[in-house]
């Protein structure tokens, strides 16, 4: 930043904007502001084009696509009112209002980044020139198109930054017009109070911004030269906000502090002062040479015991004060870009606990705000060529300013294709950090969703090699494991999660859903239990303790447990499914039918619905239009075995026994496991006469489960029909013995019991 202009001398239209007064003689409607404006949006916008091709990356889905404020069951409401708003309730809003209109394409999210970048250059070029900064159109271009942007403008949820920024620069520019006003400014003047609510909402974007209050009392100071009380005082609210910004962002309760308390990462203070000043060379160093860019970089361990550690911190501190005693010799400007740039960085050097620390120390999209001074002080710099004592310099200054802005439009161009999606981003950083183990993690959790799940695990091993102490990955690795039948492995991983992390939620709900899996449904409970103690509105969890309730035979806590989890998400469709075929288990056909519909309002294309309302109307004797349930459920999921068995039973009962046997086959190509299918096959081979086959079918459903009652009195049928008489005796006990109330069992059993002991007739 050149020397900064008298105030009494230079008006607001006189301000040099524009890079070279030659070439402005030259071609006249070069000055025209609407023209530069347009340049500088049309520039962002074309440089900013491979984002257009981009999607998802990393926590988006925390902040977007799975995120209950945006996509439901929460709302606005809990955006506002309660933690789930997170540090940056404004920026949730506008996901939501976006979410509203049009879903979650991920194109306008993405434009909708990039033009608010687009507006905050236009509104940076304004506010450098309200504060009398020579070259204010060339520092807010070199800001906009610098490759160290693309980090916030390319990946959606660091729209805190872009949406913040544009609030943080209207509280400035509203504030200084306030200022301005001299003796005639006043609490009551209207830029006073569009300050104030843009700061507020500033802060609603990104707390980070907190640094509002400090940052205008230096653009007092660079106005004015000197500080006022009555100013002090009516930067009172705004201090104010900032206050309560900070203690939201510092409650213990909040998810970034509770993320930080891993012991395995905790730090000295000595080594926090040490990465202070380290970590301000580093962000100097890439907007002098923005390259390589990474999403996380590698993580340094200053040296607290060696000196040669604090060294960066003193240097800097030398620095501030050579240019502070100097800044009545011309290096004011100077004095003020690095105050300003330590400002807004301070709350990111590493003194205060971030879940990113654990990651790196440092972070591109941190320094959005605070490289403002820095290279608006290098734009002002380049009005200086202007003075070069050249032939035909009018060329240089907008020759040198060109190239300059091109280039770095270049780099940012490149930068941005990294962020097509989490593949590219992901090997690009780990190109150039290997050490970067939650990057192999999050291509791995990439590699997983596109079905390559051997490429996955190897991944996952690798974090696990730089950071065994990753619950997170022991549990996707137990995920892939679980989906590929390895359930004993499975939980091992799961356990191994739940040993690193006692809290660990999901570990725990789906070591319970491992344990269902293998018939162990009592411990698969307790692990549900365990997980709900954790986090009670959590709906997996209360969904799967209901279906193990159910499985045990005991529906009214099923019920109980299913109604819980639709409480914290109305608009679950498969948990109505699951209430509805448990009040159905209980004879509430109404109820059941109730649940059913609003489940099928929610998601018609949720095949199970279909299968359990023709349930419920196979049971009321609807038998044609049971079928035509079944059929519908079918349709959605051809592979889907119990609607083919359910079909079959329907056509068996109607006399349709070849079509009957066509469903029950197509029920075990499905699942060969469905032992109610091999029984209903044996009983359409008995209606058909012919006992062996039926035998076969009804000794094949007993080998999958021993315990079924009427497959052991349908065998002791068919024994009897083959005159396999002592054979048939067993099979009606065994009936008895697993279900002692069976009427037809038991009848058939004294039937067979009595002819055996009659006698022969007298020749």
């Amino acid at each position: 930043m050149a020397k900064r202009f008298e105030k009494k001398k230079v008006s607001q239209s006189r301000v040099a904007i524009v890079p070279g007064k030659a070439a402005s003689e030259l071609f006249p409607w070069f000055r025209r502001d609407w023209l530069w404006g347009l340049i500088l949006l049309l520039a962002v916008i074309l440089v900013y084009q491979p984002v257009w091709y981009a999607g998802y990356i990393w926590d988006d889905a925390d902040h977007v696509t799975a995120n209950p404020c945006i996509i439901g069951p929460l709302g606005l409401k809990e955006i506002w009112t309660t933690s789930a708003g997170q540090f940056f309730p404004l920026v949730l809003t506008t996901f939501w209002f976006e979410h509203a209109l049009w879903g979650l394409s991920p194109l306008p999210y993405h434009l909708v980044n990039v033009f608010l970048h687009a507006g905050c250059a236009v509104l940076l070029w304004r506010v450098l020139r309200s504060l009398q900064i020579p070259g204010a159109w060339p520092g807010a271009a070199l800001w906009a198109l610098h490759p160290l942007q693309v980090e916030s403008v390319a990946w959606i949820s660091e729209m805190k930054n872009t949406e913040s920024c544009l609030f943080y620069l209207l509280t400035i520019l509203f504030f200084v017009r306030w200022l301005r006003r001299g003796e005639n400014r006043g609490s009551g003047d209207l830029n006073y109070a569009l300050a104030l609510l843009c700061a507020a909402l500033a802060m609603a974007s990104k707390s980070s911004t907190v640094v509002l209050p400090v940052v205008l009392g230096l653009c007092v100071w660079w106005l004015e030269g000197r500080w006022h009380p009555r100013i002090l005082l009516r930067l009172a609210p705004i201090m104010l906000m900032s206050v309560v910004a900070i203690a939201i962002t510092l409650w213990p309760h909040t998810p970034d502090v509770a993320a930080v308390a891993d012991p395995q990462w905790a730090r000295s203070w000595p080594a926090r002062v040490a990465t202070a000043g380290d970590a301000v060379w580093f962000y100097f160093g890439k907007l002098l040479w923005p390259y390589p860019l990474l999403a996380v970089y590698p993580r340094w361990q200053p040296d607290t015991g060696d000196w040669i550690s604090y060294l960066p911190l003193l240097v800097l501190i030398a620095v501030w004060f050579i240019l502070w005693f100097k800044r009545e010799s011309g290096y004011r400007p100077h004095f003020f870009a690095l105050t300003y740039f330590l400002i807004v960085m301070s709350p990111f050097l590493g003194l205060i606990d971030q879940s990113f620390w654990h990651f790196s120390l440092v972070e591109d999209h941190l320094q959005y705000l605070a490289g403002i001074g820095p290279l608006a002080l290098v734009g002002a710099g380049l009005t200086r060529l202007a003075d070069v004592p050249l032939p035909n310099k009018q060329w240089l200054q907008p020759t040198i300013c060109g190239g300059i802005l091109v280039i770095l439009g270049m780099l940012s161009w490149r930068q941005g294709w990294f962020y097509e999606n989490e593949e590219t981003l992901w090997k690009h950083t780990l190109t150039w950090n290997p050490s970067c183990w939650v990057g192999y993690k999050n291509l791995g959790l990439y590699l997983d969703k596109q079905g390559h799940a051997e490429e996955a695990t190897a991944q996952f091993n690798q974090a696990l090699k730089i950071n065994p102490n990753d619950a997170d990955v022991y549990y996707d690795i137990g995920n892939i494991l679980y989906r590929e039948d390895q359930v004993d492995e499975a939980m091992t991983f799961y356990k191994k999660a739940i040993e690193i992390n006692s809290e660990y939620a999901p570990a725990y709900n789906n070591l319970g859903n491992a344990l269902t899996k293998k018939g162990q449904t009592d411990e698969a409970i307790v692990e549900y239990q365990k997980s709900l103690a954790i986090h009670p509105n959590g709906t997996d969890a209360l969904n799967n303790l209901g279906n193990a309730l159910t499985k045990k035979g005991r529906p009214d806590e099923a019920i109980v447990e299913y109604q819980k989890s639709i409480r914290v998400d109305p608009n679950d469709a498969v948990t109505r499914n699951n209430l509805g075929y448990c009040l159905l288990q209980k004879g509430q056909m109404d109820e059941a039918m109730a649940e059913f519909q609003k489940a099928l309002e929610l998601d018609p294309t949720l095949a199970e619905v279909y299968n359990n309302i023709g349930n419920a109307l196979a049971q009321r004797g609807r038998a044609d239009e049971a079928a035509e349930q079944f059929q519908k459920a079918l349709e959605l999921k051809p592979t889907y075995a119990e609607a083919h068995f359910n079909l079959g039973n329907i056509l068996s009962q109607q006399g349709r026994l070849d079509e009957a046997l066509g469903e029950f086959r197509k029920a075990l190509k499905s699942n060969p496991a469905l032992a109610e299918a091999h029984d209903s096959l044996g009983n359409i081979f008995a209606r058909q006469q012919n006992e062996d086959q039926a035998i076969e079918e009804y000794e094949k459903a007993l080998e999958l489960n021993p315990n079924n009652a009427h497959a052991h009195n349908n065998l002791g049928v068919a024994f009897f029909q083959k005159g396999r008489r002592d054979e048939a005796l067993i099979e009606f006990q065994k009936a008895l013995q697993v279900m002692p109330d069976y009427t037809e069992a038991r009848n058939n059993l004294a039937k067979v019991k009595a002819m055996t002991q009659q006698k022969p007739a007298a020749k």
